[in-house]
């Protein structure tokens, strides 16, 4: 698939010294989603201002479309659309008047019929003339989203578009931008909510201080990183693992009424049969037996933790 946004050893340093990117490389492909998680501080915003245009690079080369940020500015910035994270919005403007000021602002030829398109897409075309302060949280970021389609955009930031948004409207917001990427827009957004890369998201990128520490299809990234555990519950209650079971690096689940296993799905053989023959013959009575995959945020969690003793050795 051909790539429409490529990031190549970006680095942005602050006055006083702070490196709030150190070498981020990331190509993101044609019409796909791409999360991009990280802590707060990992870079995330520095990444988009600096696509975007908002933020000088300090070093290192961006690409949209072909088009380089710095030398062919004009068009690379015609082919991104950005959500900020604020709702920054003329409060007695009206919607439709809002989205086409942010066309013209990009001197775009005046097309009422495709803004229309792009507010019903949106479910915002019974509020085209409604004033901005008149609206909800979750209608005003959907004003923002369609600010940002005005221009025939390729390529969609979106930087935590659903941060204040109740779960319900979360959902909604869910279902429009899998609507933006089956038209062919190219969709990146920054997320605190795991659940949120993992309902969207095509490919998962992970960032932490600055640096792009993994870029992967989110199926192959949830089957080759996560694991599964197997939760034997019992009828008695244990104080301790018994030693005849010490080989299998069991943990008591909560009140010792049940032995949790974590195995590798992508071993030849998993121990799950050894284990429970073992169980049995250890003398202890099942009363059930489940089993539940490692989240996205637990692969998350781990892998940020694992970049910060490399940053303290650095």
């Amino acid at each position: 698939m051909t790539s429409i946004l490529s990031i190549k050893d970006l680095r942005k340093t602050y006055d006083g010294g702070f490196e709030a990117l150190r070498g981020a490389t990331l190509d993101i492909r044609e019409g796909e989603i791409l999360a991009l998680l990280g802590p707060n501080g990992a870079g995330k915003t520095t990444l988009i201002s600096t696509v975007c245009g908002i933020t000088k690079l300090t070093s290192g080369t961006v690409t949209v479309g072909g088009f380089d940020i710095q030398s062919e500015y004009r068009a690379a910035r015609g082919l991104i659309g950005l959500v900020p994270q604020e709702l920054t919005l003329e409060p007695f403007e009206t919607v439709f008047n809002t989205v086409r000021l942010s066309r013209g602002l990009f001197g775009k030829r005046r097309n009422d019929a495709l803004l229309e398109e792009v507010l019903k897409k949106l479910s915002l075309w019974d509020k085209r003339n409604a004033q901005i302060r008149e609206l909800s949280g979750g209608m005003k970021r959907r004003v923002l989203i369609a600010k940002a389609l005005s221009h025939e955009p390729r390529v969609l930031f979106l930087d935590e578009p659903t941060a204040g948004v109740d779960v319900e409207l979360r959902k909604d917001m869910w279902e429009v931008v899998a609507d933006l990427r089956d038209s062919g827009v190219t969709v990146i957004l920054t997320t605190h909510y795991i659940e949120e890369a993992e309902a969207m998201a095509d490919r998962i990128a992970v960032i932490a201080k600055g640096e792009i520490l993994l870029v992967e299809d989110k199926d192959h990234l949830m089957q080759q990183m996560g694991q599964k555990e197997l939760e034997v519950q019992l009828t008695d209650t244990l104080a301790a693992v018994p030693e005849a079971l010490d080989s299998y690096d069991l943990r008591l689940g909560e009140g010792g009424k049940s032995l949790i296993y974590t195995y590798d799905t992508r071993a030849e053989r998993t121990g799950i049969t050894a284990l429970l023959n073992d169980v049995a013959a250890a003398g202890l009575t099942l009363a059930d037996v489940q089993t539940r995959q490692s989240s996205l945020e637990d692969i998350f969690v781990t892998l940020v933790n694992d970049a910060r003793p490399q940053e303290a050795a650095q």
